[in-house]
């Protein structure tokens, strides 16, 4: 199944589970609530993601004076991408990474670390800017806040449910349609992991997505898998300060963990998207 495809399936899936929340609370205000305000929080983050992002981790804008190398790759990529030139910020880190953020291809924003410009070659690099434009110019900050959209109001009602549950604010035929005390169970505790392990799988389907393109628009899958291999090895000893909120954002995940963390990752794992890289070059 092609990342698209896998993408869709699962947006669908999490809008079927969104349908049977709404049916199973016969329809109430609640499930209306919990989608206008869930859609304004995301909307607000879709559309201010850039400024929050980089305000958080103390980007400063570069200009193309004080980095030429860096702003002729991403030149030559935006043009080889169809997009307008994105604004170009470097984060004070030693650890190597990077990340690319914007609602639209002329909204868009790219930044690194200081460690991602020591560490990577110049053909490297290129391969993690082409997988950070990508993301652009794939939507993914869209698809993610559709996602998160879903999931947040699956989350919020439950949630809701819970508390109506123990109050008894749930009437007893309204528990009776949706399947009784195990479908108030379902809904209360699986129902929002199974909405957040989905809306990690798009997240990670987007990964492998911009890893596939970038690879193309860079015309250099080996370079981008040597990046990632750089990164993966110098981040485990520089760690960033990331928090759970922007991980998704990263190259690489910049939190690790065992693999009941990994379960839970925005990212798949390193040595499959290497793998794959490595397989387009053959």
């Amino acid at each position: 199944m092609s990342n698209a495809l896998k993408t869709t399936f699962l947006l669908a899936l999490l809008t079927g589970l969104l349908m049977w929340v709404g049916q199973f609370l016969g329809g109430t205000q609640g499930l209306v609530f919990g989608l206008v305000i869930a859609a304004a929080m995301n909307l607000g983050s879709y559309w201010f993601s850039d400024k929050i992002v980089l305000t958080m981790y103390g980007a400063r804008p570069l200009s193309e004076e004080n980095a030429p190398e860096l702003f002729c790759v991403v030149r030559e990529l935006a043009v080889g991408a169809h997009m307008p030139m994105p604004r170009v910020y470097l984060i004070p880190s030693d650890s190597p990474n990077a990340f690319a953020t914007g609602r639209s291809p002329d909204h868009a924003a790219v930044a690194v670390t200081d460690g991602i410009m020591r560490v990577l070659t110049l053909d490297e690099l290129r391969g993690v800017l082409a997988h950070e434009l990508s993301h652009v110019k794939n939507r993914d900050t869209l698809i993610s806040a559709v996602a998160a959209t879903l999931a947040g109001v699956v989350m919020m009602v439950a949630r809701m449910a819970q508390w109506a549950a123990l109050f008894g604010g749930m009437r007893r035929d309204e528990r009776e349609e949706g399947g009784g005390a195990l479908g108030l169970l379902f809904l209360v505790i699986v129902a929002p992991i199974a909405a957040m392990l989905i809306q990690l799988a798009i997240s990670r389907s987007r990964e492998y997505e911009a890893d596939a393109t970038g690879a193309r628009l860079s015309h250099a899958p080996n370079a981008l898998a040597s990046a990632l291999e750089k990164i993966a090895v110098a981040s485990g000893r520089v760690p960033l300060p990331a928090g759970p909120a922007t991980a998704h954002l990263w190259i690489v995940n910049p939190l690790r963990g065992n693999w009941l963390a990994g379960l839970f990752s925005t990212h798949p794992p390193i040595e499959e998207r290497i793998r794959r890289l490595r397989a387009m070059a053959y």
